[in-house]
């Protein structure tokens, strides 16, 4: 039985201005508006710019807000500064090996309520916020804590490239230009950009500096229209899903449901500084799934996420094997032509005795042999990061 996919606050622009619809995790999202490589290299240049409404964003207040996220969450939080976002995982207790991953998120502590009492927003994937949100919903305390899931409330733009910083703070006063063109790397604020209040982060998804900028649902489309013509003069390109795909590829980051699924060790994936299982004194945390994400972190994992990289500019998809000396020694999770680099890149998990950056492999594209050889990731680095 099929549904029809919800639609974000910009999806009649998106219509409007040529982008190729797609439905994608029960969304309605353009794919593209000229073509992915175009979109792709406007971000790496100047600046690109996305609806991710379509993610998840909670919001979670009240005094027992910190305790209850630690409770919770891979990554601690009892000494989240405010104004700081951390990357984490949400995990269970259930599945074969005593934890499952439910889907990796970003929480923010933002600036507190007048009274002291502690905000916490919450970024989840589209795909999974539904069991995110039953999940989180099923472990309220009975007091002390307000949850709610503001996504149908609000839009969230991604502002990324070089000049992605400097134009959204032409549309802010002095004060918060300053915030937002101070803000570090996972740090986050509240301004007034185009003139509407916001949440303002820096995290990014495609290796490039920039924003994220989140406003109420009834004013989305004055403020991407007014980024948009921001921007146009430097340089802007609106971007789909598409190229938000190959920059992240590029940029060596796991997505859910191809480098990260329920059942991954995160240890093996890269992404252990996503598990604190000591609290800031030292002493254990207890959060679901902690105790087996012990065990997994003590062990040696029989395979690890690389990045490959091609000779030519065939691209591997999810799935394909890698092959070394006739025997198959793992599976790409993601693959793509990389428009910055020119030749197919891919991340893969791969027999730890073949992991070895250098190592040559054939993987298998339609059942053609195709060389390529383990490399660091990421791929790509923008030429001067922020600290």
């Amino acid at each position: 039985m099929s549904t029809t996919p919800l639609r974000t606050p910009l999806a009649p622009w998106h219509e409007s201005h040529g982008g190729r619809m797609v439905d994608f995790a029960g969304w309605w999202m353009p794919v593209q508006y000229s073509s992915i490589v175009e979109e792709h290299l406007a971000t790496r240049q100047a600046i690109g710019m996305f609806d991710v409404s379509h993610m998840g964003r909670l919001a979670i207040e009240g005094p027992s807000a910190h305790g209850w996220l630690e409770s919770l969450l891979t990554r601690r939080v009892a000494d989240i500064a405010v104004g700081q976002a951390r990357y984490t995982l949400v995990t269970s207790d259930e599945g074969p090996s005593g934890v499952t991953i439910l889907d990796d998120a970003l929480v923010t502590r933002e600036t507190d309520a007048p009274d002291g009492t502690p905000r916490f927003a919450m970024v989840v994937n589209a795909s999974n916020r539904d069991r995110v949100v039953a999940w989180l919903r099923s472990r309220l305390p009975a007091a002390g804590l307000s949850f709610a899931d503001r996504t149908a409330d609000t839009a969230m733009i991604a502002v990324q490239g070089p000049l992605a910083v400097a134009t959204v703070c032409v549309l802010c006063g002095d004060d918060d230009a300053g915030r937002i063109s101070g803000l570090g790397n996972y740090r986050a604020t509240r301004a007034f950009v185009a003139g509407q209040p916001a949440a303002v982060s820096r995290t990014g998804y495609t290796g490039e500096d920039g924003v994220e900028v989140v406003v109420q649902a009834a004013v989305a489309e004055d403020v991407w229209q007014a980024i948009h013509d921001a921007g146009a003069p430097r340089g802007l390109k609106p971007c789909g899903l598409g190229a938000r795909d190959t920059l992240r590829l590029e940029a060596g980051m796991p997505l859910y449901g191809h480098e990260l699924v329920a059942s991954s060790d995160p240890f093996a994936i890269g992404l252990g500084l996503a598990v604190n299982l000591e609290n800031a004194a030292g002493g254990p945390r207890q959060f679901p799934g902690r105790d087996a994400l012990a065990r997994m972190k003590a062990a040696e994992p029989s395979r690890v996420r690389v990045g490959l990289a091609f000779e030519s500019k065939r691209a591997a998809r999810e799935g394909s094997p890698v092959m070394a000396a006739g025997r198959e020694v793992g599976s790409v999770s993601s693959g793509s032509l990389a428009p910055s680099l020119g030749h197919a890149v891919a991340m893969a998990l791969l027999d730890r005795d073949v992991a070895t950056v250098g190592t040559t492999t054939d993987v298998l594209v339609r059942d053609v042999p195709q060389a390529a050889r383990v490399v660091p990731l990421p791929f790509y680095r923008r030429p001067s990061p922020r600290g």
